[in-house]
C-alpha cells in the first residue's frame, strides 16, 4: 500500500469515525504530492509557473476536506484569496451542520 493511499485511507476512516466537519483534520490530512501535481497540470493564473508560489492565488478544494471531499486534482482549483475567505465562511456554516 502506498503513503498516499494509507493517508487517503486515514481520512476517510477518520471521516467515518467523526461523522462530522473538523476543519482541524481537514488541514492535517492534505497532500503534498496532489498540490504540486495540481499545479504542475494547471499553471499559476497570476505567474504562468508551474511550481512555486502563486501570488494572490491558493489551491483549494472544491468539496472541502472536512465535509468529505477527496485530496484529489480533480477537486482542486486555483482561487483568489479573497474568495477563499468568503467560501471558508459558507464552508464552516455549511460543514458544521
Amino acid at each position: 500500500m502506498t503513503s498516499r493511499m494509507k493517508d487517503l485511507l486515514l481520512v476517510l476512516t477518520l471521516t467515518l469515525a467523526l461523522g462530522h466537519c473538523s476543519h482541524v483534520d481537514a488541514k492535517t490530512h492534505r497532500s503534498r504530492e496532489v498540490t504540486r501535481e495540481f499545479q504542475r497540470l494547471h499553471p499559476c493564473p497570476s505567474t504562468g509557473k508551474r511550481t512555486g508560489a502563486c501570488p494572490g492565488y491558493i489551491k483549494d478544494h472544491v468539496k472541502p476536506l472536512a465535509c468529505g471531499g477527496p485530496d484529489s486534482v480533480s477537486n482542486l482549483q486555483w482561487q483568489t484569496k479573497r474568495a477563499a475567505k468568503e467560501k471558508d465562511k459558507w464552508e464552516r456554516k455549511s460543514c458544521s451542520k
